[in-house]
């Protein structure tokens, strides 16, 4: 064994364990899970007793383009914050950029950063402070035959394509750019992700087009265009979209989670798939902060904590089709993070302004990265 964590609170619902067992890695993979594993010499044994040893958080929706889009942060320095090893970028790139997105920033990353193609050929290029363009407004920006090739080209990376649709990010354009990015995935046989803001199109419009595998973010968006009725109940398209397959995440970020529309689905039994921060240069200093913080509020909100974990591991890992990541059965990738269950007076805010008084927050402690300690070093 080259690493062993000892001590420590295992949670992987993928193997529907918790316990305290240890957790050995060898060769950058997850070894063994056992009560007591045995030792060599060279073998580094971490003692992390009272701290939650979990799978390798994955952030289903990141902007870590960083120095090549406006809003995109340092995927390092996040994930030592959040304890995230797998930062999923929605979109940040488009065919047209893509290409420096993977050479000088994916590449060189200590982290693993899995990327959705934008169909926009620049992808998401006109947010900033005091600025919102929407690339989805002009249809001469989609680009779906030059979106295809760099699918194409880059299968060991992209996971999915990503489409911007609402008020502000295609205006009067409607469906059209969704439409559009649906042939690609269709073509190219990976799952869409569709952003939806305020109203037109209308949420039954965009998560009607969905299909299975297909993940809808800022799925507990506040009003208008949230998922439940007047009356305060699940709209029936959504009900119709998880039954046959549609994903739903969550996409925090700037201004596209409310507590009233998370309390709302909750009390109707209806949990997001995943969880997501949506982090960027806009919302990394409030009020989405980080991904521990965006898990938290669910804690806060009733969800359980083995509930909230599954929501930013294996859940993630289905709906990336990357199963080898979320999980700490022998032979999947080595990464682990490591958290600190802390009981008090939290004050977290959603991204209209209400605040919540919780009475538990997660922080992350510790890294693991391909069977290594990473953080902190």
């Amino acid at each position: 064994m080259d690493l062993i964590l000892t001590g420590g609170r295992v949670i992987d619902p993928s193997q529907h364990l918790d316990a305290i067992v240890e957790v050995g890695f060898a060769g950058g993979k997850v070894a063994a899970v056992a009560k007591s594993i045995p030792r060599a010499p060279a073998t580094t044994v971490k003692d992390v007793s009272g701290l939650i040893v979990t799978p390798g958080l994955i952030d289903m929706h990141t902007h870590v383009y960083w120095g090549g889009t406006s809003l995109g942060i340092d995927a390092e320095d996040f994930c030592r914050r959040s304890g995230v090893t797998t930062s999923v970028d929605t979109g940040s790139a488009g065919p047209g950029n893509f290409a420096g997105f993977r050479t000088h920033v994916i590449e060189k990353s200590a982290v693993r950063i899995l990327p959705y193609l934008h169909i926009s050929h620049a992808g998401i290029y006109g947010l900033d402070y005091g600025l919102e363009v929407g690339e989805s407004e002009n249809l001469r920006l989609m680009n779906p035959a030059a979106a295809i090739d760099v699918v194409e080209a880059n299968r060991d990376l992209i996971v999915g394509m990503k489409v911007r649709v609402g008020r502000y990010s295609s205006g009067d354009q409607g469906v059209a750019p969704l439409d559009i990015a649906l042939q690609v995935a269709a073509h190219t046989g990976v799952p869409l992700m569709a952003h939806i803001d305020e109203p037109p199109p209308s949420y039954d419009d965009v998560v009607g087009r969905l299909r299975p595998g297909d993940v809808l973010t800022h799925c507990f968006r506040p009003f208008p265009n949230v998922p439940f009725t007047g009356q305060g109940k699940i709209k029936s398209c959504v009900e119709a979209a998880r039954k046959r397959g549609v994903l739903f995440d969550v996409g925090h970020g700037m201004g596209s989670f409310a507590f009233k529309s998370a309390r709302v689905m909750l009390a109707n039994g209806f949990q997001p798939d995943t969880i997501s921060s949506d982090i960027h240069k806009l919302c990394i200093n409030g009020p989405a902060f980080d991904q521990v913080t965006t898990l938290s509020k669910f804690l806060c909100l009733g969800m359980s904590l083995n509930d909230v974990i599954a929501a930013s591991t294996c859940n993630a890992a289905f709906a990336l089709k990357r199963l080898e990541l979320g999980s700490l059965k022998p032979g999947s990738v080595g990464d682990a993070t490591l958290l600190s269950f802390d009981e008090g007076e939290f004050d977290y805010v959603d991204t209209v302004g209400e605040h919540l008084a919780g009475d538990r927050k997660l922080t992350s402690r510790g890294v693991v990265l391909g069977g290594k300690w990473w953080h902190p070093a």
